[in-house]
């Protein structure tokens, strides 16, 4: 679900900072960092909650 709305809060991140680019004495060059922050977030919680639905159980690496 989480990969479902990546893409749409990245859009929306972008967005809001050619707004900040546009309006504020802020250029763009010095926010893109943000967009790196909220794309390890996204993925951070991505992991957060695949992690939970799996049963906590860690996949094991040996042979069947």
């Amino acid at each position: 679900m989480i990969c479902a709305i990546r893409g749409p809060i990245m859009l929306i991140t972008l967005g809001v900072l050619f707004l900040a680019d546009y309006f504020t004495p802020y250029p763009f060059y010095k926010t893109f960092p943000v967009l790196l922050i909220v794309f390890g977030f996204l993925k951070l919680l991505e992991r957060m909650v695949s992690g939970s639905s799996s049963g906590g159980q860690a996949p094991t690496g040996g042979q069947t």
